[in-house]
């Protein structure tokens, strides 16, 4: 099969109308919306455009489900994610040329995503059948304190566009889990990745309302209704910390429970007792996963002087030998970016460092031709007040600022109204365990460029958010505590 063949029956395979009470229908109105392949800005394919009747349905749906959902045995629960975790592993292939198709990553880096957004399925479905409560003697000694755990009910996703997949599986796996029916609406830009996520359970055996899909292009008009309406009782966003204010504005008129997983700008911190060739390593790794366009991202390179320009030169040297291209094509490490205002916001970032004083030491430029590339870029010697070292880039641009001591590293790296993940490299074990410590963030890798792992709790502070997903602590936010007082 030739290579657009294989495209085409991929897309093919997706269904691109809204899922509604395990029925696949089109939209009211009948609107459609495109999905653009950044790596030529060509239309991949149109899916539904949802309107907020349809998201009404949907919830409608949800809260129907809801009352036999949450009494589901918990061992078949988790058989269906168990079985949903078996479907995704073997279609993985057809599944990372579909993200590659509509986000632009290169394959590997969707595989990997996908067999990352699997993990969420196995996780939980082992997590269905401990859901615990306790029961004590009171401290009288009189009566007894009895609490059980209870999924909080109908819930309502709102997903990003930069990892389609794993972000969806992160939210939807500890839900149904846990007992809760969902709604769940991706971002316009990377929706048939979600698309194909409710097909796959659907022939897992998940019954029909558990999970509901809305595609639609103004995500605000859509959502807000379904935010408001007394039948949902959790919010689960990750996006930008603009949008998270709007939404858990909204949320608070009926006290709604919310998770935010919200901006980053993640400091990557080189001492100068370090492994470079490790740091160095580590800093491809957090830099360049999804382009730059994650929110784990190494936003800033705090380095220690005496090792900053070794550091940034061989980090450019390995920046700057990158392959660019479609995510498609063989041996290609960098795709595109989401679309043009990304990219141009990028640019507009590194123009802002150059003109005031940083030195480009690999790319700052865009790519001509078709799609929305952008070189890796690595800038030397970058100047306080340059914004890239206070905003998130979301891009495959790497700053690198000394800094003369360890607490001036630390005071750098907190220096920013968000607190997702930070990175630091130190071969001095006390060194490490002193700087863990003091700094602000919610995730530290120490010694790695990546800290996702579906055992483990990701979310932030501050600005970055609340709430974990993944770990033991993701299901806890889909579960209300009862306690019941017994007098005996």
């Amino acid at each position: 099969m030739s290579t657009q063949a294989r495209e085409d029956a991929v897309l093919a395979a997706v269904d691109t109308r809204l899922f509604i009470g395990g029925a696949w229908r089109d939209a009211s109105g009948g609107g459609r919306l495109g999905v653009e392949d950044p790596s030529t800005g060509d239309t991949l394919v149109e899916v539904a455009d949802g309107q907020p009747e349809d998201a009404l349905a949907a919830l409608g749906a949800a809260h129907a489900a809801f009352g036999t959902w949450r009494e589901h045995p918990p061992r078949e629960r988790g058989d269906i994610l168990r079985r949903a975790f078996d479907l995704v592993t073997q279609r993985s292939d057809d599944l990372a040329l579909l993200m590659t198709l509509e986000m632009g990553k290169p394959l590997a880096e969707s595989a990997a995503e996908v067999a990352y957004a699997a993990s969420f399925l196995r996780w939980y479905s082992e997590e269905a059948v401990r859901i615990n409560g306790r029961y004590q003697v009171s401290e009288s000694g009189r009566g007894r304190v009895l609490t059980m755990r209870q999924p909080v009910g109908p819930c309502v996703f709102i997903t990003p566009w930069n990892f389609p997949l794993a972000m969806g599986t992160r939210k939807v796996g500890p839900a149904l889990a846990a007992g809760c029916t969902v709604v769940v609406k991706p971002a316009k830009q990377t929706p048939l990745s979600m698309l194909m996520l409710a097909r796959i359970l659907e022939q897992a055996g998940l019954p029909g309302g558990v999970l509901n899909v809305i595609t639609a292009k103004s995500s605000g008009t859509v959502m807000e209704p379904l935010i408001k309406d007394p039948r949902t009782r959790k919010l689960s966003f990750t996006g930008s910390t603009e949008v998270g204010r709007a939404l858990m504005a909204q949320a608070s008129d009926q006290v709604l429970r919310v998770s935010m997983e919200l901006g980053g700008n993640a400091p990557f911190l080189v001492f100068d007792d370090a492994d470079l060739d490790a740091a160095v390593d580590g800093a491809v790794i957090a830099k360049m996963r999804n382009v730059g366009e994650a929110c784990t991202s190494a936003n800033r390179f705090h380095v220690a002087e005496s090792v900053a320009g070794d550091f940034a030169r061989r980090l450019a040297a390995r920046m700057g030998e990158m392959t660019i291209g479609r995510g498609t094509e063989e041996g290609v490490e960098v795709g595109p970016l989401i679309d043009d205002d990304q990219r141009g916001k990028v640019a507009e970032l590194v123009s802002d460092a150059v003109g005031k004083g940083a030195v480009v030491l690999t790319g700052g430029e865009r790519v001509d031709g078709a799609g929305y590339f952008y070189r890796p870029t690595v800038l030397g010697d970058v100047p306080d007040g340059a914004r890239l070292l206070d905003e998130e880039i979301f891009g495959p641009v790497a700053p690198v600022k000394g800094f003369a001591s360890e607490d001036e590293a630390i005071a750098a790296a907190n220096d920013t109204a968000f607190g997702l993940v930070a990175y630091v490299y130190t071969s001095n074990l006390r060194r490490a365990f002193r700087v863990c410590e003091r700094l602000e963030t919610g995730m530290i890798g120490l010694n790695q460029g990546m800290v996702s792992d579906a055992g483990a709790p990701f979310g932030g502070v501050k600005q970055s958010g609340f709430g974990r997903e993944g770990g033991p602590e993701g299901i806890e936010e889909y579960l209300e505590t009862k306690y019941v007082a017994m007098n005996l």
